[in-house]
């Protein structure tokens, strides 16, 4: 049975899944969005007329990447977590290869499929660049990139750590406070951290850029289903699953659900047994949290780090904030 996982990763696949559904409410983890299809669907989101953040991410990446390129020197590793088509990044690629006599690019992704064609077309455009793709979650990715910067006397010793695209939106504020304590244990004081920021603004903006008229997120919402049907047996009809994604102004987030279009029961092999749903039932997939100036200086102080620079567009929608190690 095909999996996107290393070995023994179905296994935590279908534990996770069956805890998920089986509680009340029923929730799914995120983490299980970006297999192949995921990956590429993602990709086709951020394309898409109403999803802002990537063009508006894209525009500060221009306008901070000599800021950058001054701050780390003339050699580089520049780590990247959930590095996806590296669209994106290609910016600070080629500002860096202009002022870097090293740059060694890491590009971490869970997504093999998407790793290994990012890396064969980072190679062939850029051939003076050293790549190491390294396919795995964020935490062992950066354990793993961390000891190699620091033991390999080919790869330069200094480390520009990126988390683009706000993905710290879709974790639940104590997951990021701890995320980014364990992050800050494999940086030392001369590295450097850029994150990305979706920040808090009118609600029609947010809500149309989880609801594009493409439906593409409709379909990458579903597409988590489809996976379970494939990876663990399961028999989801996901027809009967509609897209629901709202902006929950009380919590600061938006939520993406999976809405049973009335009474059905599931099975899901791997997990040895059914799950029932009633009429308008949801299964919850994923939150995007939306942060304030505020929120982002509370959560370097908490985290071990503090603001050196933050860079935001004429609008104030997005932030790129880069933190340095305190």
């Amino acid at each position: 049975m095909p999996t996107n996982f290393p070995d023994g990763h179905r296994e935590a696949f279908a534990r996770d899944v069956a805890e998920g559904l089986g509680n009340s409410p029923k929730s799914l983890k995120p983490k299980y969005f970006y297999d192949a299809t995921g990956s590429e669907l993602f990709e086709e989101i951020t394309r898409q007329p109403e999803y802002y953040q990537t063009r508006t991410e894209a525009g500060l990446l221009r306008e901070c990447a000599p800021v950058l390129g001054a701050l780390m020197g003339e050699a580089v590793s520049l780590v990247e977590l959930g590095s996806g088509s590296s669209a994106k990044t290609a910016i600070l690629l080629e500002s860096l290869l202009e002022t870097s006599k090293e740059l060694h690019y890491l590009p971490i992704d869970i997504s093999k499929t998407m790793l290994s064609r990012t890396a064969d077309r980072l190679d062939a455009r850029y051939p003076e660049l050293d790549i190491t793709p390294i396919a795995s979650p964020y935490e062992a990715g950066l354990k793993r990139a961390s000891t190699l910067v620091a033991e390999d006397e080919q790869v330069p010793d200094r480390m520009l750590v990126l988390f683009l695209g706000s993905s710290i939106g879709n974790m639940e504020h104590d997951e990021s406070v701890h995320f980014l304590k364990g992050l800050r244990e494999h940086l030392q004081p001369k590295d450097a951290f850029l994150i990305g920021f979706d920040l808090q603004k009118d609600v029609a903006i947010l809500n149309a850029a989880y609801n594009d008229a493409a439906g593409i997120t409709e379909r990458f919402n579903r597409n988590i289903l489809t996976r379970i049907n494939i990876e663990l047996g399961g028999e989801f009809d996901l027809d009967r699953f509609a897209h629901d994604a709202f902006y929950n102004e009380a919590a600061g987030r938006i939520e993406m659900h999976l809405r049973s279009q009335g009474r059905q029961e599931v099975v899901v092999t791997a997990c040895e047994r059914n799950f029932s749903f009633t009429a308008e039932e949801t299964i919850h997939t994923e939150n995007s949290y939306k942060y304030t100036p505020a929120s982002i200086d509370n959560l370097a102080t908490n985290t071990g780090f503090r603001v050196r620079e933050t860079f935001t567009d004429e609008k104030d929608w997005f932030a790129l904030v880069l933190f340095t190690p305190v």
